[in-house]
């Protein structure tokens, strides 16, 4: 995703973990349980969230931070089997790339695979939109004018 906003800004942007939970479908109920004022390499956010009804827990660990650069944060512990994500942040045409790399499977083997093609696909996607919408609006917003 692209935004006209600076590197630095829209990598702010990212480093304060209550943004997490706004761009974060509602219907996930995502909440952030670890109070921490920004992310730095080593950590460790520990998150609850409602997925099909059922109430989950994880935490994330941050294993590279690299501001205004990159950051890769990793589940240790929750539903997936496992969950990397990296950002990477570039400048260009006046504003920043933002790129999202997921690496990720689900737990019980075939069984996981099967409820992939079936329905968690189609969950992440949705997700997926719904954060680059968010993050288009809440980053527009933030770095609009006071007036």
């Amino acid at each position: 995703m692209w935004l006209a906003r600076p590197r630095a800004e829209v990598f702010a942007f990212f480093a304060d973990p209550q943004h997490l939970v706004r761009v974060t479908p509602p219907r996930l109920h995502l909440r952030l349980l670890t109070p921490c004022a920004a992310l730095r390499a080593g950590a460790v956010l520990d998150l609850r969230v409602r997925w099909l009804g059922l109430p989950l827990r994880a935490r994330v660990y941050v294993r590279e931070y690299d501001p205004p650069y990159r950051f890769v944060d990793v589940q240790v512990r929750g539903p997936w089997a496992r969950w990397e994500h990296r950002h990477l942040f570039l400048e260009e045409g006046g504003g920043t790339w933002i790129e999202d790399r997921v690496t990720y499977r689900l737990p019980f083997g075939a069984l996981g695979r099967l409820a992939h093609g079936a329905l968690v696909h189609r969950q992440l996607r949705a997700l997926w939109a719904y954060r680059q919408a968010r993050l288009g609006e809440l980053v527009a917003r933030a770095g609009a004018p006071a007036g």
